[in-house]
């Protein structure tokens, strides 16, 4: 059963119940709670459970909050017919193409992600005529694949970034993620990266999340290849 939450509204919002729920959602508002979306299709919530603001931090409070009093949550979302939300991203994440586009990049990257051989896809684009992709690869997932495939199982992530059966593997999951969105906003091109995330470097959390201005800023090179 999955919900939905925030520290400024005590406790969860919204939520699947035992007979009433849907599979991938994070559910329906509580009672006496309420949920739509704003601009950019950014999750709103109310009810009597949502805080009154931060201490003393007015300028930070008007920026969470709309002018009716709803919070701005940050993330973004779509809600269904029956009335099941569901999670998209993250408005902080959104692409704005050169051609003005607005692309949410979880939707896509998610897709790719299910990829064996893909440990993190990072869809990229801001201010880009067309949306690209880095693409990291999983070592151990990799080699189970290459000997599978009767290749070399110990080819290194430089090698495989180049190989033409990883990248052809690769690109029909990437084929997956375009066949759910417009042109505008499919992946065009993708680059196999010859190094993995870490913390070391700043692009992995502890937690092992893909800390995403940091994968910009160190692979800015390709991207602007």
């Amino acid at each position: 059963m999955q919900g939905y939450g925030m520290t400024e509204t005590a406790a969860p919002m919204l939520v699947n119940w035992e007979d009433d729920n849907e599979v991938g959602s994070v559910g329906k508002p509580g009672p006496g709670m309420g949920v739509r979306l704003g601009e950019d299709d950014e999750i709103e919530l109310t009810g009597p459970n949502v805080f009154l603001g931060y201490y003393k931090q007015p300028e930070l409070t008007a920026q969470a909050m709309t002018a009716d009093g709803w919070i701005k949550t940050g993330d973004l979302g779509r809600i269904e017919d029956r009335g099941f939300t569901y999670i998209t991203g993250r408005k902080k994440d959104i692409i704005i193409t050169a051609g003005g586009k607005n692309i949410s990049p979880a939707p896509m990257e998610d897709v790719i992600d299910t990829c064996p051989i893909v440990a993190h896809a990072v869809v990229v684009g801001d201010g880009k005529p067309f949306v690209s992709a880095l693409i990291e690869l999983d070592p151990e997932m990799l080699h189970s694949w290459l000997e599978g495939q009767g290749l070399d199982p110990d080819m290194s992530l430089a090698e495989a970034s180049g190989n033409d059966a990883v990248r052809a593997f690769v690109q029909q999951y990437i084929d997956q993620a375009n066949a759910n969105v417009s042109r505008a906003e499919s992946v065009r091109k993708f680059a196999i990266l010859d190094e993995e995330f870490n913390q070391e470097h700043g692009t992995l959390t502890p937690s092992m999340k893909v800390v995403r201005p940091k994968v910009l800023q160190r692979y800015t090179a390709i991207i602007e290849e």
